[in-house]
C-alpha cells in the first residue's frame, strides 16, 4: 500500500511515504509551532521525492495526539481536507502507540515519553508479543514525574521528548524507588512519521480507517491520579 504519514504532535514535524514498510521519501525538521505555515510544501515536496502524487495513494495516516494541541490541530487538518478530496482512507495513529513502533523489540517493555504542561508529562507502556503484535501494558496517562517513576516496575525502555527533557530528574527518581529503566537508542527517541506510517498500515490492513468527526486525542487525568496530586505534602 502506498501511504502518506504525517506527524505533527511535537516542536519535530515529520513525513513520510510509504510503499508497504519500505520508506520512499521522508522529511524530518524543527518547526517549532510553525506546522501551518510549512507542513503542506513539506508534503509535496516529499511527494515529488517519492515519484507520486495524490492519485497515487492508497492510505493517509496521522497522529493524533497526544501532544501540541496546535500541531495536532494542523496534522489532523490537513489530512482530513486530503481525505475529503481524494477519498483515500486515513489512519488516526495514537502519538505514543506510534512511538511504540520505533523499537520492535519484543523483549522489552516499552515507555515512550513525551512533553506535557511544565514538569507534566504523557506516557504509556506497550510490549510487543512473539507474533509481533504490539500490546498495550498501560494506557495513556499524563501527570508529574512521581507518577511516571511509580509506574515503572521491572525492566522498562525509555525514550521520548519527554524523557530527554527531565532525564535527569526522572532516573533521581527511579534510583530513589530502585526502577529499572534503560535509554532507548538517540535514534528511536524521535516521534516519526515513519512509525505513523508503519502503525497506519497495520490499522487499515484490519478495517481500521478513521470516521468522521476525528478530533485530537487528548488524555484526561484519572481521578486517583487527581486526588493523589491534590493530597498536600505533610512533614514528618
Amino acid at each position: 500500500m502506498k501511504l502518506l504519514a504525517v506527524e505533527t504532535a511535537t516542536g519535530c514535524q515529520s513525513v513520510a511515504v510509504l510503499d508497504g514498510t519500505a520508506v520512499l521519501a521522508r522529511s524530518d525538521e524543527e518547526t517549532q509551532g510553525a506546522h501551518a505555515k510549512r507542513l503542506i510544501p513539506t508534503i509535496d515536496r516529499v511527494l515529488t521525492s517519492s515519484g507520486f502524487t495524490l492519485a497515487d495513494l492508497e492510505g493517509l495516516a496521522v497522529s493524533i495526539g497526544p501532544g501540541s494541541f496546535t500541531g495536532l490541530r494542523v496534522g489532523l487538518a490537513t489530512m482530513t481536507g486530503i481525505r475529503m478530496v481524494t477519498g483515500i482512507p486515513l489512519a488516526a495513529v495514537p502519538t505514543l502507540e506510534a512511538m511504540a513502533w520505533n523499537l520492535r523489540d519484543p523483549d522489552q517493555v516499552l515507555c515512550p515519553i513525551l512533553k506535557a504542561r511544565t514538569g507534566e508529562v504523557y506516557w504509556a507502556q506497550y510490549r510487543w508479543t512473539s507474533a509481533g503484535h504490539l500490546t498495550t501494558i498501560m494506557e495513556e496517562r499524563v501527570g508529574p514525574l512521581e507518577l511516571v517513576a511509580r509506574s515503572l516496575e521491572g525492566p522498562t525502555l525509555v525514550f521520548g521528548e519527554g524523557w530527554q527533557i527531565y532525564r535527569d530528574e526522572l532516573r533521581r527518581l527511579l534510583d530513589l524507588r530502585e526502577g529499572d529503566a534503560r535509554e532507548a537508542s538517540r535514534e528511536a527517541m524521535a516521534a516519526s512519521a515513519v512509525s505513523v506510517g508503519l502503525a497506519g498500515l497495520a490499522r487499515l490492513a484490519r478495517g481500521d480507517a478513521a470516521g468522521q468527526g476525528l478530533s485530537p486525542r487528548y488524555v484526561q487525568r484519572a481521578e486517583a491520579e487527581l486526588n493523589l496530586c491534590a493530597v498536600p505534602s505533610r512533614r514528618r
